[in-house]
């Protein structure tokens, strides 16, 4: 069965399918913070949506973060890493890409089990 939690204009933010948790990708709200801040304020979103829909960051199984910059990468991993203890860090893609949107620096997309 799928269940679908939190429904914007455009999507769902979070798809369950198998007991996997999928979000949709997250953008920081402040765009005027640096890849680090970004980052942080992303990792906080990604804890409110994981307690909304009963899991944690523990049950993160996989995360792709989409950035602009390789410049400010080091940035983002030291919040990324802030953020989550080492035996607990998910499988991870790095991507870049050209644009995410004006100020956008960095978009994350994570699953998680339940």
């Amino acid at each position: 069965m799928i269940k679908r939690y939190v429904p914007t204009r455009i999507n769902h933010r979070v798809v369950e399918a198998g007991g996997i948790l999928h979000f949709g990708g997250l953008i920081a709200d402040d765009l005027s913070l640096d890849m680090k801040g970004q980052t942080a304020q992303i990792c906080g979103k990604i804890d409110k949506l994981l307690a909304e829909v009963g899991s944690s960051k523990e049950n993160l199984v996989t995360a792709m973060l989409y950035i602009t910059d390789f410049d400010q990468k080091e940035g983002m991993n030291e919040a990324w890493l802030e953020w989550l203890p080492a035996e607990q860090l998910p499988t991870r893609a790095t991507i870049g890409v050209a644009e995410l949107g004006k100020d956008v620096l960095i978009e994350i997309v994570v699953s998680a089990a339940r």
